[in-house]
Formats: C-alpha cells, structure tokens, sequence
C-alpha cells in the first residue's frame, strides 16, 4: 500500500484501518477473562457481553415479543367484575291511595361479572398479530444487525494491534541491523579504513527508523485504547492481545458467495421485514372499516326491584351487538394510500439493498485478489532486497561500494517486509470482509 513507511505514512494507514470494513480470524475457542490472553474468538465474545448496546436491542425484542402477546387477547373473551353502591336523594315518591310510593330505594348496590367476546371481525385481529409478529423478528433482525457491527468492529481493532505488532518488529530488525552495521564502520574508522562520516551517515538511518517505530508505538497504543473502549475499560487500555498475522490463502467462487449473501445478510432480512411489515400494514387497514359482531352475558345481583327496592335479587343480561362503520371522513382512504405507498418504498429499499451486497461480495473478492498479488509480489520484493543487501555490505567490506548503498538496501529491505506485513494485514481484513458480506456469522 505505500513504499515509504514515513511518519505521515504511517498517521495514514491508521485512520484507514480505522475505518476499513471488520475481520475476523480462525481460531480456537477463545478466552473471555481479559486478565488473561484474548484471542480472537474472546475479544469478539468479551465485547458483545461488555456492550449495553446490545442489552438495549435485546429488551426491545422482548418488548415487541409482549407486544404480540398481547395482540393474541384479542381471541379471547373479556371478563370484568364490577361492584358499585349509588345513593340517590331526593328520590321519585308517587302518592297512591293515601299513602307515598317510592319507584327506587335510596341505596342502590349492584355487583355483576361481564363477559364479552368478539365473534366476528373480518380478519381484523389477525391482521393485528400478523402485524405484531413482524415487528418482533424485525426486532429480533436488528438485534443481528447490531451484533454483527461490534463483532466485526472488535476484530478489526484486533487485528490493527497485531498489525501494529508487526510492523513494530520489522522496524526492530532493521534498527538492529543497522546499529550492527554502524558498529561495523566504527571499527573500520578506528583503523583507519573509513571516515567519520558513513558513521553520521548511519546515525541518521538509526533516528529516522527509530522515529518509525515510535509512530508505530503510538499507533499500537491508540488501537488498544479503542480496544479497551469497546471493552468499556477505559483505565485499562494495555489489553492482552494474542496472535498474529498469517497468510492463508483461499479460493473465492463469486456466485456461491453472492447466493449465500442473499440468503444470509441481515440487511436484505431486514429489507424482506420491511417488506412484510408494509403489506401486513394494507392489509389491516383494508380490514379496518369492515363490520364487527360480538356477544356479551352478565350475571349479578343488585336491588331496586319491585315490590321491595331493597332486596337484593339476582339478573342476567345478554347482548348481541353489530358495529358497521359509515362514514370516516375518508380517513380509511388515506390510509390506504399511505400504506400502499409504504409498500412501494420497501421493495424499492429491499431492490437496493439487493444491488449493495452484490457491489459488497464482489470488492471483498477483488480485495481478496489483489492482496494475494501484492503479498506474491511482496514476497519477490523481500529476497531481492535482501540480495541487494548482502552485495551492497560484500562491496562496502571490500572498499568497492558506498556506505549510502548499504543504508539504502537495509531501507528497501524493511519497506519490502513492511509491505507483505501491509498485504497480510489486507488480505486477512479481505477474508473477513467476504465474511461481512455474506451475512456469514463470526460471533456466538
């Protein structure tokens, strides 16, 4: 990706880590203790159990999962019990035959259990559970969603700290190939051979990549502070981290990949939810001025009755009641309208989202080519640096080359091994990018 591991270089590559797409590694079951080593696998696992996030999506999927519970009440009857004591005074007293004759007694009590139950509404109260039962696997899909940003988010982090690593030991070996170098030309100073000169020449490689390796130092520290976040440890920001990079190549077919991503993505889910969501929608307000028939009984005890108003005597009620809407002010219209139009924009969404993850699943292939080409080329790069090196210190020993050749072939070297540190770290983020893209599942 670059050829000179500069400082800016370096500022460069980490915020294009910072937002590249999340990966993920093979590995064997993981550790979730921090205090211990963390793998993959258990840095993965350890941010999903520390993030509230996801205890927030969880509670809202069992909210919307109470929500369909109580839409399924609607099949069953309703029974109330109600006790009521009225006083009334003045009350009606009519004269009869000398005397005052009182229609209804001062005290009134009456307790009574109703029960009531919906007969028939036309697919109605289906609609509103087929509805409600939607909206809890949307629920249950978001959920999914979630889950799957922090873990690919978590393990792009990871592998960030291990690049970083990497990059960090590459650098070692060069200040350590140059500090022996260095070493080399003093002796010939002392005898003589050489001026002072290739000595200061050499001190400048030595701050210059010592002045790397403090950027990469940096860097490293940045990745396990954002680890440490996603951890929501934020006093403890040297996590320990293990692994490291590795090459393992493997062959991509695009129409196996793009079929699986349209089967497994949770967007093209979620799009499909929308989808449901949107037609379950019409089809309740399509129902929603149709007739209701529905029955009621009830059964209790209360007084008032003659020829004695203050016996309490027992009654019964039944009820069949037909409820026809009429006119709404077109409100019913409109809403088929809106709905309707919902519908539209969610296959429209759901065409989209169809378009994306086929754009998605063939860049992680492509991603996926071009840095198992640059790894090759690496590879190439790495053994020609290296002979440049031992020619350039075998005419350097023998007083037929400059010092300046062997500074600037110890430097190609490193950028080479940096190089197939960068195309590692590509390729590997690929792996997990085609992973993303196909909806394919890195967390438990």
């Amino acid at each position: 990706m670059f050829s000179r591991f500069s400082s800016p270089a370096v500022a460069a590559v980490a915020l294009v880590l910072l937002g590249a797409g999340a990966a993920q590694a093979q590995t064997a079951p993981g550790i979730d203790v921090i205090s211990d080593s963390l793998t993959l696998d258990g840095t993965v696992r350890s941010v999903l159990d520390a993030n509230p996030a996801i205890t927030t999506l969880d509670e809202l999927a069992n909210a919307a999962t109470g929500r369909l519970a109580q839409t399924r009440t609607g099949f069953l009857p309703q029974v109330t019990g109600t006790a009521t004591y009225t006083r009334i005074d003045p009350v009606v007293q009519i004269p009869l035959g000398g005397e005052s004759f009182q229609i209804a007694p001062n005290n009134n009590y009456d307790a009574h259990i109703t029960a009531q139950y919906l007969l028939l509404d036309f697919g109605k109260s289906d609609a509103t559970v087929k509805l409600a039962a939607a909206q809890v696997q949307t629920a249950k899909d978001n959920v999914t969603v979630s889950r799957r940003d922090l873990a690919f988010n978590a393990a792009q982090v990871y592998y960030n700290i291990l690049f970083m690593r990497e990059s960090i030991k590459v650098q070692d070996a060069q200040i350590v190939s140059l500090q022996a170098h260095r070493n080399e030309m003093q002796k010939r100073v002392e005898g003589g051979v050489s001026t002072r000169f290739d000595v200061t020449t050499t001190d400048v490689r030595i701050t210059q990549a010592q002045n790397t390796r403090i950027d990469l130092q940096n860097q490293l520290r940045n990745q396990q502070v954002q680890l440490a976040r996603l951890l929501h440890k934020p006093s403890q920001a040297d996590l320990p981290v293990k692994g490291q990079l590795a090459f393992q190549p493997q062959a991509v077919d695009v129409n196996a990949e793009l079929a699986k991503a349209y089967e497994n993505r949770p967007e093209i889910k979620l799009a499909r939810d929308a989808e449901t969501s949107a037609t379950l929608q019409q089809h309740l307000i399509e129902r929603s001025n149709m007739p209701s028939l529905g029955v009621g009984a009830q059964v209790g005890a209360r007084n008032g009755y003659l020829p004695n108003l203050n016996q309490i005597r027992p009654n019964t009620v039944g009820v069949v009641q037909l409820s026809v809407p009429i006119f709404d002010g077109h409100k019913n219209k409109n809403q088929r309208v809106e709905a309707l139009a919902n519908s539209r924009s969610a296959v429209a969404r759901t065409q989209d989202t169809q378009e994306q993850i086929r754009a998605d699943v063939r860049q992680a292939a492509n991603n996926l080519e071009f840095s198992q080409a640059r790894y090759d080329n690496s590879q190439l790069q790495i053994a020609q640096a290296a002979d440049a090196l031992t020619r350039a210190r075998g005419r350097y020993r023998y007083g037929v080359g400059q010092n300046l050749d062997v500074l600037d072939a110890e430097t190609q070297l490193a950028q080479a091994r940096l190089a197939r540190a960068q195309a590692m770290y590509n390729y590997t983020l690929g792996q997990y990018q085609l992973k993303r893209a196909t909806g394919e599942v890195i967390w438990k």
